[in-house]
């Protein structure tokens, strides 16, 4: 092991021994990874799959330690020669046992970091009544999960209201319900007041404490105290939704969670623990996080949410939808998370790349979309009667396009020759979307992927997807052959 580190007046770390996460693969510790990269930090990743850590956008800026904290042996790597530690592990999917498993976990992770200067734990603001009073069994375990940690380390534990980001599970929660449900009946509950944090402030705190004693103790932190019935109206706002919410005295905490998961795509492990967690009010004393750390302002929730809804889209529609598969038939994912719905088909080419993207960059104007023409055409005559551009725009040239220029009903947003289109549909939809094409070299080969993206904008939004899909299905399943098909005849008349 190697020797303790010295400390200089103002108590700050100042060597480049490894800072060590836990959970980096999780919500909020994938993300402080990269925040305390930035920050000039040296980081370890402690992670149960060293690959899964690996592909991560950081992995080859980090140490990366294979290690499980049901195995207590296997810390000794991970720990070694570190001075800060973070602790942001849990086990709410795991199982009815999910509690014991994170009282072990956290007894050896005590045992074997018997060294550690610091450990930077993040748990969850608990009700004003007594821990082990609340009605929430993830609430009490995340308490008593802090309590062993302190016990045995000199622990800096933050305590977090609703996390506000793109993903997080409490704003999927608001965001779901909201967009679905025109008008709902809750339950009483939803007037209790919460204290919800932005996922960029709660970083804000995670980074800023290392080094900043042995201990700082139990740390309250949060923006607004609010309602969950005025976290929905707030979030339906800012997207321009008119929304009813009724509250009602009847509705069992254990139905409501099981409403949530059937209405949004949000497991029951996780929309258990979400709907416990405001059954009873949950807000802070945020006195200590405003002395000890000033110069963090933490944001308002209405732009919270805001910049999840910026991030989300613009990560979203941007990310690659890359999938395996074989060369008969053409894969397909639906996926509907985080707002965003993709439908996502691939299928191996026996063409280079460069006649694969030939083949979908030169569709629509004259040539037409190769199938279904006439439904093309019908959509294009009901999105000029309701005072869209219909396809009249058709396109400038057959072959090359050039980014920001009209394509039928489509504006060309992103065009990397050989390798990728993105179109984003200018007709008439209730909400935004887009149409994108990639030609992905496989060996000999190419990987054509068709990705639709459609960001509903309320219920409506929902409805015009699922009650079009079935004929879109159709429609996209023979685009993507004809597109293959295409690139396969067109690269056997040019050899």
């Amino acid at each position: 092991m190697m020797p303790r580190e010295h400390r200089t007046q103002d108590g700050l770390f100042k060597s480049r021994r490894p800072v060590l996460v836990t959970g980096a693969t999780g919500y909020v510790g994938g993300r402080l990874v990269q925040e305390l990269l930035d920050a000039g930090h040296a980081v370890r990743v402690m992670a149960r799959d060293a690959k899964r850590a690996s592909a991560r956008s950081w992995g080859p800026s980090v140490e990366i330690v294979e290690a499980d904290l049901m195995d207590i042996g296997s810390l000794a790597a991970a720990l070694d020669g570190v001075s800060v530690a973070y602790y942001l592990v849990h086990s709410m999917c795991s199982g009815d046992d999910f509690a014991e498993t994170d009282r072990r976990a956290a007894r050896n992770f005590v045992a074997a970091g018997v060294a550690l200067d610091q450990l930077i734990y993040l748990g969850g603001i608990l009700p004003e009544a007594e821990a082990s009073q609340t009605t929430s069994e993830h609430l009490r375990s995340r308490a008593e999960i802090g309590s062993i940690l302190h016990a045995g380390l000199p622990v800096t534990e933050f305590r977090a209201g609703p996390i506000i980001g793109g993903g997080s599970a409490s704003f999927e929660m608001v965001r779901y319900l909201t967009e679905r449900l025109p008008a709902m009946i809750a339950p009483k509950w939803i007037l209790n007041e919460v204290q919800p944090i932005a996922i960029r402030d709660a970083l804000s705190y995670l980074v800023a404490a290392v080094g900043r004693a042995d201990s700082l103790g139990v740390i309250d932190i949060g923006s607004d105290r609010l309602t969950f019935k005025a976290m929905m109206e707030r979030y339906a706002e800012v997207r321009g939704l008119p929304r009813l919410i009724i509250p009602v005295p009847v509705l069992a905490p254990s139905l409501a969670a099981l409403w949530v998961g059937l209405v949004t795509p949000i497991p029951n492990c996780l929309a258990v623990p979400l709907v416990q967690g405001v059954v009873q009010p949950v807000v802070g004393d945020t006195t200590r996080a405003r002395a000890l750390f000033p110069e963090i302002e933490p944001e308002s929730y209405v732009a919270a949410v805001s910049s999840a809804l910026a991030h989300t889209e613009a990560g979203e529609v941007a990310t690659r939808w890359s999938v395996a598969g074989g060369p008969n038939s053409p894969k397909v994912r639906l996926e509907d998370k985080e707002g965003v719905v993709r439908e996502i088909r691939s299928k191996l080419v026996d063409a280079p790349a460069a006649a694969v993207f030939a083949a979908f960059s030169s569709l629509g104007g004259s040539r037409g979309w190769l199938v279904w023409n006439w439904a093309w055409k019908v959509r294009g005559v009901i999105d000029q009667i309701v005072g869209g551009p219909g396809l009249r725009r058709g396109r400038r040239d057959p072959l090359v396009l050039y980014p920001g220029e009209a394509l039928d009903f489509w504006r060309v947003e992103e065009y990397k020759p050989s390798s990728l289109l993105r179109l984003r549909a200018e007709m008439k939809v209730p909400g935004r979307a887009w149409l994108q094409f990639e030609a992905i070299p496989e060996g000999d080969q190419t990987r054509l992927v068709q990705t639709a993206f459609f960001a509903p904008t309320g219920f409506f939004g929902w409805l015009y997807w699922y009650g079009i899909y079935p004929l879109h299905a159709r429609i996209f399943s023979d685009l993507v052959n004809a597109i293959a098909r295409d690139a396969l005849t067109s690269d056997q008349g040019a050899s």
